[in-house]
């Protein structure tokens, strides 16, 4: 899917939230990610990644904001991609969420209230509460692929993962 037929997917927004841990637990924190994968190697390990309240070397890709609690209002976590502005040399960035280990295993079935949606402007371009992927520690949500033209198409891509933080963001080009 694309949001035009000209000019691709350019600008896409994330955001993920969920609810906070029930009082005298451990705080819940989930974690955005994006990774970007050159034409030379779209589905090996990834050039670069971004996470943790981190950007892209470039600025095209940003994380603006990280909760490690889930608490206050709105969403938790936000992330911004310019695929308009990524150098020719992408040819794919994959989207997805890990939940941090800390405090023992937690699932997406353990985690109250998550969701994730994916904006382009006003049009939603996907959203999931990751009911399909419940035991699950951590999961890619989107896929977006730079077509023959040189814009950006959009696939939903929801795929549930038995992966810690580190070993996903090894795996995660396999969608």
């Amino acid at each position: 899917m694309s949001s035009s037929l000209n000019r691709g997917v350019e600008k896409v927004e994330v955001t993920l939230k969920w609810d906070p841990s029930p009082l005298g637990r451990p705080a819940h924190d989930l974690d955005l990610v994006a990774a970007t994968y050159t034409s030379g190697a779209p589905a090996n390990r990834p050039a670069y990644l971004v996470h943790f309240d981190s950007r892209s070397p470039d600025g095209t890709i940003i994380l603006e904001r990280e909760s490690r609690t889930g608490q206050g209002f709105g969403s938790d976590e936000v992330m911004r991609l310019e695929l308009d502005r990524l150098a020719p040399d992408y040819a794919r960035v994959v989207v997805g969420v890990v939940i941090q280990q800390r405090e023992g295993r937690r699932t997406f079935g353990d985690i109250s209230g998550p969701t994730i949606r994916l904006m382009e402007g006003l049009t939603e371009l996907t959203s999931n509460d990751f009911a399909e992927v419940p035991s699950a520690l951590s999961a890619t949500i989107a896929e977006f692929s730079r077509n023959g033209s040189g814009t950006w198409d959009f696939r939903p891509a929801l795929r549930g993962f038995d992966a810690d933080p580190q070993e996903f963001t090894e795996r995660m080009g396999e969608v």
